[in-house]
């Protein structure tokens, strides 16, 4: 493949995942990758993933702070990152997962 033609369909699918609102929001501006309905599925969803770790991260850390459990923190970040790590192994060998409640709506903001 060219340089021109840009990066395949699943490598591209899969950065969107690996820096998460950064790369997600980097492959819904830059051409081609914007006008691929596939990769602006994953960059979305990538997106929306992101949020609610960080969401969930901090209420889970509150949560474990004030039942004195503070060591179970450091779970909460492996988890994420196992599920960033699920996500770009999926989208590079050209797998479609989509997610409770946040990939629907992936979906929606992929088609417009």
């Amino acid at each position: 493949m060219g340089q021109s033609e840009g990066l395949a369909e699943n490598v591209a699918a899969a950065l969107c995942y690996v820096l998460g609102l950064v790369t997600g929001i980097l492959f819904l501006i830059l051409t081609p990758y914007n006008k691929n309905a596939l990769i602006r599925f994953h960059a979305f969803q990538s997106i929306f993933l992101n949020v609610v770790c960080i969401v969930a991260s901090i209420v889970l850390n509150m949560i474990f702070v004030i039942l004195h459990l503070w060591e179970l923190t450091p779970l909460i970040s492996l988890g994420i990152l196992c599920a960033f790590l699920y996500m770009v192994i999926m989208a590079y060998q050209g797998k479609t997962i989509v997610l409770p409640v946040i990939g629907p709506v992936a979906q929606q903001q992929a088609r417009n």
